[in-house]
């Protein structure tokens, strides 16, 4: 043990002084953890303070590191990267002098920029090693560089997390279904669940009834439970899996699930309670971006987000005049990724697009009250209607009806008055009663909408956004007939 003890006091060294990272240092904690849960089951009383798992640190130590991290962070961006050389060179900013009260001299980085420019923000001080991409559901694919280094230090951070955040141990089984293109998720959630003990399943985006078979079958694996026990999807994917079982006839019982991890896109409330009930496992979600990994956010007991600042730095800004969000008011995600965690591909104040609204000034009294809370993540900013009818709104209204095929289709067009107008795919019209209800629904929930318009032909609607369940891989695997389903229940 006293090798892991001298790796954690080199780690938290490293973050106190913002000097480089060792990789071997969180490799070797995270090695450890695995063994201390092989040989208690549990990982000890003093687990929160393991990198990443949201430890708390005196105020005043807080806003020493943030200060270091942040002017490290600039500094190694106007020294190495094109885009910020010359950015800090035009306006006359000198790294040395920014905290959190000047910072924003640092004008914002639009995610155009990184788009169409990505080599522009790679560090010619590290080699790159691996190039990740978005899936481009909002827009062109975001590419961001990774170095060797980058790629060992988040495997060690994920397979904490995994050990920790979602409990995985060698008897669990884990099936991604995400998209095989995203190189860097992959490859993470694979490394880190392997180095626990668990056994790993890539599925890819197939076709829902061919997903539901595989995680209806008995694995037949010796020290494994009978059947996948973890399964993480996009939450359009989950919500094609719910069609699928609800349509098909599944039951619970059919699947060995213990628990659904789902990202990258907004869960609603009424498709977490229909997957829990169509797989019989909690349905949980946290907030990770490629461009700003590690950072990220972990929703509460109480439903807020609670934002890491170990890795990064949190602004939520209006996204009209980039200045601060106040008070229960809707801003954007403005995020800046600390070095040493990254090195290749270095961003400042970047603009997330991602949209959450502020807490009303009441005090957090959480479980991780000391960490920077938002609501949940509430859509992508597309314009001040995105931000009036936020996706999550129009998702809770309109995914609680049966009568709503999932993944459900929508779009929503401004009208002369500044109001939208809500275009929804149903099963079939006429749907009177239907319209009717989520009108009055929708006038409870306060949503500023000119009326609802029902469609049975999407080719009819406005055009609907791009989801990542639209992100089909093809197979040579025969899918039965709709309708039919094996498993226990059959």
């Amino acid at each position: 043990m006293f090798g892991t003890a001298l790796s954690q006091l080199r780690y938290g060294m490293a973050i106190l002084l913002n000097r480089e990272i060792r990789p071997q240092d969180l490799e070797r904690i995270a090695r450890d953890l695995v063994a201390t849960l092989a040989e208690f089951g549990e990982p000890g009383a003093d687990s929160s303070l393991l990198p990443g798992q949201a430890g708390q640190l005196d105020p005043e130590v807080r806003r020493t590191v943030t200060r270091r991290s942040l002017q490290a962070t600039a500094r190694a961006a106007a020294r190495h990267t094109a885009y910020y050389q010359r950015v800090f060179a035009d306006l006359a900013i000198d790294p040395g002098r920014l905290d959190t009260d000047t910072w924003s001299q640092v004008p914002i980085t639009p995610k155009k920029a990184l788009r169409g420019m990505p080599a522009a923000f790679v560090s010619a001080a590290v080699p790159p090693a691996l190039m990740a991409l978005t899936t481009g559901t909002s827009g062109t694919p975001t590419a961001v560089w990774f170095s060797r280094a980058e790629l060992e230090t988040t495997i060690a951070l994920s397979t904490i997390s995994a050990a920790l955040t979602l409990g995985l141990r060698p008897r669990h089984t884990v099936a991604y279904a995400g998209c095989s293109r995203a190189t860097l998720p992959l490859l993470t959630a694979e490394e880190s669940a392997t180095r626990v003990g668990a056994s790993f399943v890539q599925f890819g985006t197939i076709d829902p009834a061919l997903a539901l078979d595989r995680l209806a079958a008995p694995l037949g694996l010796p020290g494994k439970a009978l059947q996948i026990t973890h399964l993480s999807a996009s939450a359009s994917y989950l919500s094609a899996l719910v069609e699928a079982a609800e349509r098909g006839g599944w039951r619970a019982a059919d699947f060995g699930l213990e628990s659904i991890g789902v990202g990258g896109e907004v869960l609603s409330d009424p498709l977490r309670e229909r997957a829990e009930a169509a797989f019989g496992a909690p349905v949980s979600t946290s907030y990770l971006m490629t461009e700003t990994l590690p950072s990220g956010g972990t929703p509460c007991s109480q439903g807020h987000l609670h934002h890491t600042t170990e890795f990064g730095y949190l602004e939520v800004l209006d996204p009209q005049t980039w200045e601060p969000a106040g008070p229960g008011c809707v801003g954007m995600v403005v995020h800046t990724p600390f070095v040493p965690y990254r090195q290749c591909t270095l961003l400042l104040r970047y603009a997330t697009g991602d949209l959450v609204r502020l807490p009303s000034g009441e005090a957090a009294t959480c479980e991780w009250a000391h960490l920077p809370a938002t609501s949940a993540v509430l859509g992508r900013w597309t314009g001040p209607l995105s931000a009036a009818v936020p996706t999550r709104s129009v998702l809770d209204l309109i995914e609680a009806e049966p009568d709503v095929p999932l993944p459900a289709r929508y779009a929503l067009t401004e009208e002369p008055d500044g109001k939208a107008l809500l275009h929804v795919l149903v099963r079939s019209l006429p749907a009177s009663r239907l319209r009717a209800g989520l009108e009055q629904r929708a006038a409870e929930a306060g949503l500023p909408l000119a009326g609802i318009v029902l469609y049975d032909d999407r080719s009819l609607m406005p055009p609907t956004g791009a989801l990542r369940a639209d992100l089909h891989e093809r197979n040579f695997e025969s899918v039965r007939p709709a309708g039919a389903r094996t498993g226990s229940g059959a």
